[in-house]
């Protein structure tokens, strides 16, 4: 079955989620999971792959082992595009990701040379800023307060030299339109917005995720 969006009932499936994260209720209401809220989410996937590549479902338990919150299941459904990208469903609606979300190891440092260089500095300033006009955030889940050491303070580039990951990102609620195709051409749209972050990263840095 080809994909035609989510159900509303999918989205009421994670509000009960958030309002009672139990094994009971994930018991009780695991089949809507499936049905309800993977296999859309799988039959996106399956339609993305000849472009994008093959998705992978991320699964639904939280690792609580190192976290505060021991709430065991995640209030939403997450997946990875090979070809790079993630796609998002939760109560609040649809989102999208492509980049690097935290680098780690020697890939930071590698992303940091290539933001101090003039050449390919200049160019992601560039990519960053029509990826902004194209109404696009350009984000990153964690930065320094200041430029890492070794690198002026003042540098033309000193926000960008200051994130330890770097990805685009789209978020759109709840909107009628979730419930057809027309979220899959959302989520194309932005891929192909986000295409020259990713081939920048590919180019520059050489490790994407997500």
């Amino acid at each position: 079955m080809g994909f035609t969006g989510w159900p509303a009932e999918a989205l009421e499936f994670y509000e009960g989620l958030e309002a009672d994260n139990t094994r009971t209720y994930w018991l009780a209401h695991k089949t809507d999971y499936e049905e309800l809220v993977r296999a859309p989410m799988q039959a996106l996937l399956d339609e993305l792959a000849p472009r994008w590549g093959a998705g992978k479902i991320f699964r639904p338990y939280r690792d609580v082992r190192f976290s505060p919150d021991k709430t065991p299941y995640k209030t939403h459904i997450g997946a990875l595009l090979e070809g790079g990208g993630y796609v998002q469903l939760a109560a609040e609606g649809l989102a999208a990701g492509c980049g690097i979300w935290h680098m780690e190891g020697d890939v930071l440092p590698i992303y940091r040379e290539a933001v101090a260089d003039d050449r390919t500095g200049d160019e992601l300033v560039a990519v960053v800023g029509t990826l902004r006009r194209k109404g696009l955030d350009v984000i990153s889940r964690t930065s320094l307060k200041t430029v890492p050491r070794g690198y002026d303070r003042e540098h033309p580039r000193a926000d960008l030299l200051k994130h330890k990951g770097l990805a685009a990102w789209k978020a759109w609620p709840v909107a009628p339109w979730l419930g057809t195709a027309k979220a899959r051409t959302r989520i194309e749209q932005f891929l192909d917005d986000a295409t020259p972050l990713r081939d920048w990263l590919r180019s520059h840095v050489g490790s994407l995720a997500g």
